[in-house]
């Protein structure tokens, strides 16, 4: 049934709730912030201009069709974080929490205030979904970055501001193909990323997986405990930036002025969040689904699986346990190690 949307004290309920949720012990480096944000991003991500189709509005990847793409892997661990808070305002749209859970989670992370507004929908099937390979690729250069995001409805230096996310998170073999971090913290939010770009001299590392990244080890840092620094890297798309005349002053002002990427990366991660939604002069959605069927929240998916290929053991909602046991196991193995 449809229902009205949010008021702002509910929606800061759901910020609270969010802020709480964002140490993550037992998950990479304790915090559900950076894979929050690639949840948002990639809901978002999958729009093109030309044919106004994808966007975040219908939080698409609820369904095998966009959820099951090899670009969203490990995204599943973002959307299990937040089943709980989903629970809890069940009249929250996932298409909405989703989003509203990146910006709270840069700001936490000591990022820019990020205008957002509500009032997405929640597809009820898979029949709007775009079709795969939308999402970028970390293997190749600048002009598969430009086919991307022009698409989206880019230019060149919102390219690069939007890169800027890499300053939160890491890859993970298993997920991406690619292994490693950004940033030495990768759980703030700084211009940290354009610095090492410009001042790390980049090797290419073939991975065991065939996978070729770069990578940069700070050998005359010692980290805590005597343990060597873990290695950073880059992939081939954000060393790209270094060698295209275009991309790479943007880089350079970054690097230099963290005030004016805070500012860019605000103003060009909020328009990514409205990509493919048309708003009346009052602020409500006025895309066909809204129209039709006003704010509608989904709901939770079954925990286990009714049909061949409905959300498999990696996708909402088969996921939450799986999760808990990968983080405790892990949790396990980073304390043994320590003994």
């Amino acid at each position: 049934m449809a229902q009205e949307q949010p008021t702002a004290a509910q929606l800061d309920e759901v910020k609270a709730a969010v802020r709480t949720l964002l140490r993550q012990p037992g998950y990479d480096d304790g915090s559900a912030g950076p894979v929050l944000v690639r949840l948002a991003w990639h809901s978002a991500g999958t729009y093109c201009a030309s044919t106004n189709t994808g966007g975040s509005n219908g939080a698409g990847m609820r369904y095998e069709k966009e959820g099951g793409d090899p670009a969203n892997a490990g995204l599943q661990h973002a959307r299990s974080f937040l089943e709980p808070i989903k629970a809890k305002f069940p009249w929250i749209t996932y298409a909405d929490l989703w989003t509203l859970a990146s910006i709270v989670s840069i700001k936490e992370m000591g990022g820019p205030d990020i205008a957002w507004v509500g009032g997405r929908t929640d597809y009820t099937d898979d029949s709007k979904l775009p079709p795969r390979g939308r999402l970028p690729d970390g293997a190749l250069g600048a002009e598969h970055l430009r086919f991307i995001f022009y698409r989206m409805g880019f230019n060149d230096q919102e390219i690069v501001a939007l890169s800027g996310a890499h300053n939160l998170g890491r890859c993970h073999a298993d997920r991406s193909g690619y292994d490693g971090k950004w940033v030495n913290n990768p759980i703030r939010f700084s211009n940290q990323y354009y610095k090492l770009l410009l001042a790390n001299d980049w090797k290419k590392k073939v991975l065991p997986n065939g996978v070729e990244q770069f990578v940069y080890v700070e050998e005359d840092v010692e980290a805590e405990d005597g343990e060597r620094p873990e290695e950073l890297m880059m992939l081939p798309t954000d060393v790209s930036l270094l060698s295209d005349s275009s991309f790479r002053p943007w880089v350079e002002r970054y690097a230099a002025d963290k005030d004016l990427f805070f500012d860019h990366f605000a103003k060009v991660f909020a328009k990514l969040l409205e990509l493919g939604i048309r708003r009346d002069v009052n602020g409500r959605i006025i895309n066909e689904e809204n129209v039709e069927d006003g704010y509608r929240s989904a709901p939770k998916k079954s925990d286990t699986a009714t049909a061949p290929g409905d959300q498999n053991a990696d996708q909402l909602g088969h996921e939450a346990g799986p999760l808990k046991n990968k983080n405790t196991k892990f949790q396990a193995k980073k304390n043994g190690a320590k003994l």
